[in-house]
């Protein structure tokens, strides 16, 4: 799928991002930041991961995960800040060509977080 750019708009802005994941129980969710969030040539989301043990492990049982992310640096539907719901699946990478393009803007990136967006749906 072809990221929005008004998501793309976004990510130029600073803001949180929340990364949430299913565990055996209930959801987990963590946070990052806007800027730390690039989009790889071939459209997938890469996330710098420094911690994120329960998200890692709660990936290996179940792919699936959600991010929500806005600005109120960029117009929205119905006037100033948007916001987006991101559908997808997401995975760990420690080494490879996604890792290293995280490791290289970000040194304490012990994984990239490796998010392939199915859908992004502007909520705001």
């Amino acid at each position: 799928m072809t990221i929005p750019e008004k998501l793309l708009e976004c990510l130029d802005h600073e803001g949180v991002v929340a990364i949430t994941t299913m565990g055996q129980a209930r959801p987990h969710m963590v946070n990052t930041w806007n800027s730390y969030v690039k989009v790889d040539p071939a459209g997938r989301l890469l996330v710098p991961v420094g911690y994120m043990n329960q998200t890692e492990a709660n990936l290996a049982l179940d792919n699936q995960i959600l991010l929500t992310l806005g600005s109120r640096e960029v117009a929205g539907q119905r006037g100033p800040g948007t916001g987006f719901l991101v559908e997808g699946t997401g995975r760990m990478e420690t080494s490879g060509e996604a890792f290293e393009a995280v490791r290289a803007r970000f040194g304490w990136a012990r994984a990239a977080l490796v998010v392939t967006v199915a859908a992004a749906t502007q909520t705001l």
